[in-house]
């Protein structure tokens, strides 16, 4: 990617490619058919479209810290997690490891990622460490994108600053959620709390449990048309990017 530019591409679950100001960050990469007892729904990403400089690692659920994929990306990107995991992550063989807290910063280039608050259950079960989950906001030239990660509703959303584009969670890997996650109507409110240019849908329609492909089918495909309703009726500055497992955010030109 040229500097200057912002493009994000949403690979499924929590999986995205944001490529910022020359710099690529891969977040919460997952990147097989089948993760346990989940199955992907759509295509495995392309290994060339997973190439990073960057990994962002939100907790470390095997849906979000999956080590099969992390051990196919080249080039040895620096991972950047919570603080607590760089331990378990050492004894697997990765060394280009930065832990964060909420509020740190690293700056790499011209781009900057601050570590923020999220609540969501940390732990590696069943006997891996216990972390706090961490969301990121990711500064540059082109912009600020607010990466959630996998989180509830809080209020210190609205102190995120000017976000540009905000990938917010809104549904999971089933038919139902467990706590510490949004729902379509509950990431609208976060959407009306951070106030972003721009919010784009994720955390849906990827990953589903073996043998339960009929139950409850409509929720690996509504939520982002709820959200996207619940949106323009709490926040309707907010312009939502609905965008496919797999694809690319139309990010308007004008805007960059």
């Amino acid at each position: 990617m040229s500097g200057g530019r912002l493009g994000i591409r949403f690979l499924g679950h929590s999986t995205l490619l944001v490529e910022i100001d020359g710099l690529r960050l891969l977040a919460d990469p997952v990147l097989r058919t089948r993760l346990g007892l989940l199955r992907r729904q759509q295509c495995v990403p392309d290994p060339g479209v997973s190439a990073a400089d960057v990994v962002l690692i939100s907790h470390l659920h095997h849906d979000h810290l999956d080590l099969p994929s992390l051990r196919s990306l080249g080039g040895g990107p620096l991972l950047v997690v919570p603080a607590g995991a760089a331990p378990y992550l050492r004894r697997r063989g990765f060394e280009a490891i930065r832990e964060m807290r909420a509020g740190e910063t690293v700056t790499l280039g011209s781009v900057t990622i601050t570590a923020t608050v999220a609540v969501h259950s940390g732990a590696r079960l069943p006997f891996g460490p216990v972390v706090r989950a961490l969301g990121y906001v990711i500064s540059g030239p082109s912009g600020r994108v607010y990466f959630a990660g996998d989180t509830d509703l809080f209020p210190e959303m609205a102190d995120l600053g000017l976000i540009d584009v905000a990938l917010i969670p809104v549904w999971g890997w089933g038919p139902r959620l467990g706590r510490g996650h949004l729902d379509p109507e509950r990431a609208a409110q976060a959407a009306a709390l951070i106030h972003p240019r721009y919010a784009v849908p994720i955390h849906w329609g990827t990953l589903w449990p073996m043998g339960m492909a009929r139950v409850r089918a409509h929720r690996r495909r509504e939520p982002p048309v709820e959200f996207a309703a619940a949106v323009h009726r709490l926040a309707p500055q907010v312009t939502v990017l609905v965008t496919a497992p797999g694809e690319a955010v139309t990010l308007p030109e004008a805007s960059w």
